[in-house]
């Protein structure tokens, strides 16, 4: 018995569509952080990108439970002092929609070299349009 470990140029990349209305952020980010790793696949192996490609559409109507809107706060910090920006979840729903996705997603990762390298196949659009239709995605399931 042998364990088999996938390697870089054998592994076929799927595209997947979710549309975020409806769900909430965190079971939202959990699945696609699974999905762009690849640990939904028999042959997922640590140290390779076996992963697929995910499309999040309709990033502005994501769900945030409780009073998190109003009190979760996102921080850029640009390494001068007095450089730290904060803004509520609330604000970067209105202006940048997909940063809350990304950084959901991104949280959810291994910090390394190769999570840099997943994160890269998470494509985040705020409305229902994507210009991916030629990669003919399927759509995720996810429970809510």
């Amino acid at each position: 018995m042998n364990t088999y470990s996938a390697k870089p140029g054998e592994v076929a990349h799927r595209w997947y569509v979710v549309d975020a209305s409806g769900h909430n952020l965190g079971r939202l980010a959990s699945r696609v952080a699974e999905v762009l790793r690849g640990k939904h696949k028999p042959q997922f192996t640590p140290h390779v990108d076996t992963g697929d490609f995910v499309i999040v559409v309709n990033a502005s109507s994501v769900n945030l439970t409780g009073r998190k809107l109003m009190i979760k706060q996102y921080h850029a910090y640009s390494g001068y002092p007095g450089g730290l920006k904060s803004a509520s979840a609330l604000r970067v729903r209105a202006d940048d929609p997909d940063r809350m996705i990304r950084e959901a997603v991104k949280g959810m990762l291994p910090k390394n070299r190769l999570s840099r390298q997943v994160i890269k196949k998470l494509k985040v659009y705020g409305g229902p349009d994507h210009p991916h239709q030629a990669q003919s995605p399927e759509p995720l399931p996810i429970s809510r």
